[in-house]
């Protein structure tokens, strides 16, 4: 199945954890021409068929699951105790004795993608890893169209080899959380203009432009530079179907001051948000915290706490590097004005 050939538009609503991709969300996208994507990484089997039902009764169209590759972690207890030593600084700032150790560290992959397969979307992606052939043809037989995600050109190599239907090429401007999953995250650091085309030059299946796109004219720059479509994140974020809390979205309203950067220290893999206080409590140890999904468990509660109060110096406020030019629409209006601008020359 070419997945292209269903889309009026060729634009990808990104997935973004933690409640931002609502299911109004994905089907306002899909309704609109483009794809919705809905974020189930955090989500049990359960609460995925859940939200899925959701956007099918909201949209005939197709739309997208998206999930976290990983293997659910072993850290020892001194593990644990050092990594709740290094959040110290923060979670005595909120006036607390200590931190609970997570009953999980994460949801189990494997049973998500067993739900996966029995929902049969359109298509689903993948990040923070990559799915094995053996996975790949699975999605295929339940007539699923498969899309990888990439940082760098091995990964766009790697991803076509497994036997992918497209890739999303990640420039470093991208919101959230980084999908490197070769060599070290630190070094995955094309900007998205560099990446699109050597990924588009590198192999033969259709590459997705995902990194500061928030513009009618941004999507048809990807184009003209191979992509076949784009995937963004923040231009979303703002939308009135977005399901960020309200202090979250203020922050990104007034975010013209505040420079977004990439930091491990809330989850234990690089993402980019924008700076804040949580961020500059951990600058010295960040390199130090454990690796996701235990860094991110373990902040779980802080950042549940700061929302309760309304706090967004120790909320995870990610967003890409264009963020500023986001604009705060209803989906269906955002998306009309995005088709338009890519058509005005």
């Amino acid at each position: 199945m070419d997945l292209f050939k269903h889309l009026k538009f060729p634009i990808i609503q990104g997935p973004m954890a933690g409640g931002a991709t609502t299911p109004s969300l994905v089907a306002g996208v899909s309704n609109a021409g483009g794809l919705g994507s809905l974020a189930c990484s955090l989500l049990s089997p359960s609460l995925m068929r859940d939200q899925t039902a959701e956007v099918r009764a909201m949209t005939d169209q197709p739309f997208m699951l998206n999930l976290f590759i990983q293997e659910t972690p072993a850290p020892s207890p001194a593990e644990v105790a050092a990594a709740i030593a290094l959040l110290r600084p923060v979670w005595e700032s909120l006036g607390w004795d200590g931190l609970p150790v997570p009953e999980s560290w994460c949801i189990d992959f494997h049973a998500q993608f067993d739900a996966l397969l029995s929902l049969r979307p359109a298509a689903a992606s993948f990040t923070f890893g990559i799915l094995t052939p053996v996975q790949v043809e699975r999605l295929h037989d339940a007539g699923i169209f498969v899309i990888g995600t990439c940082t760098t050109v091995d990964e766009a190599k790697a991803w076509e080899t497994a036997g992918a239907d497209a890739v999303v090429a990640s420039g470093i401007e991208s919101g959230g959380h980084r999908g490197t999953f070769i060599g070290s995250q630190e070094d995955a650091t094309l900007s998205a203009r560099v990446l699109w085309p050597q990924v588009a030059r590198a192999v033969d299946i259709p590459t997705i432009a995902a990194g500061g796109i928030m513009t009618g004219v941004d999507i048809r720059e990807a184009l003209e530079l191979g992509a076949r479509a784009v995937q963004m994140g923040s231009a979303f974020l703002l939308c009135d179907e977005s399901g960020i809390h309200p202090v979250y979205r203020d922050a990104l309203i007034r975010a013209d001051d505040t420079p977004t950067r990439l930091t491990r220290s809330f989850s234990g893999r690089y993402a980019r948000g924008l700076e804040n206080r949580f961020m500059h409590l951990m600058d010295g140890v960040e390199k130090q915290v454990p690796a996701y999904p235990v860094q991110n468990a373990l902040t779980a509660p802080i950042r549940r706490a700061a929302a309760e109060q309304g706090d967004a110096g120790l909320m995870s406020l990610w967003a890409g590097a264009e963020i500023r030019r986001a604009r705060p629409l209803p989906v269906a209006k955002l998306m009309q004005t995005l088709v338009a601008e890519m058509r005005t020359e």
